[in-house]
């Protein structure tokens, strides 16, 4: 298995090994490890692991924490995550990758070609539209069927009219993030 069949598998199915929408902090520790940031705010936690983000929100009373488990009080759960892949193009120190994740697909390119993804995506029977409502001058953005992802692909690496991009960073075309809500 490769990083592209994760960024497929994440865009598809939700999750980030075995985990997604509705896990508690405690789930995605289990998966990802322990190394993270956490960021508390306004009532919300965003939990940074590099190349993943988890946003959790508290558990309402009558909503389920873990399928099949009533919410307990400050019990939270996940209402959203993204898969950053921006990131490993300026950062790629070893705990940008959890290592769970490297363990299980090896080796994350700094760039991903949304043409590639998009072929494995294709190929596992799933179609992708471009979402014109989330789509920007500089950002297109895709939503994946049957699933609650979107998909960010840089449409214009120089969005500031600077006329000088970074030749070593994004291009047209490279997949920003992946992001589940």
């Amino acid at each position: 298995m490769s990083a592209l069949d994760f960024y497929a598998h994440v865009a598809v199915c939700g999750e980030v090994l075995g985990v997604g929408l509705g896990a508690d902090p405690e789930a995605w520790e289990a998966a990802l490890g322990a190394t993270y940031l956490d960021v508390p705010g306004g009532g919300l936690l965003r939990r940074d692991y590099g190349l993943v983000e988890i946003n959790f929100s508290p558990d309402q009373p009558g909503q389920p924490g873990q399928p099949g488990q009533p919410a307990q009080p400050g019990q939270m759960s996940c209402f959203g995550f993204g898969v950053k892949i921006q990131r490993l193009l300026y950062d790629q120190s070893p705990s940008t990758v959890p290592s769970p994740l490297s363990r299980e697909y090896g080796e994350f390119a700094p760039r991903v070609p949304f043409k590639e993804l998009q072929t494995i995506i294709l190929a596992l029977g799933h179609t992708i539209e471009l979402d014109k409502h989330n789509t920007s001058s500089d950002m297109d953005c895709y939503r994946v069927s049957a699933s609650a992802a979107r998909i960010h692909v840089v449409a214009d690496p120089d969005p500031y009219g600077s006329g000088d991009p970074d030749p070593d960073g994004h291009q047209r075309g490279d997949v920003w993030s992946v992001d589940v809500w």
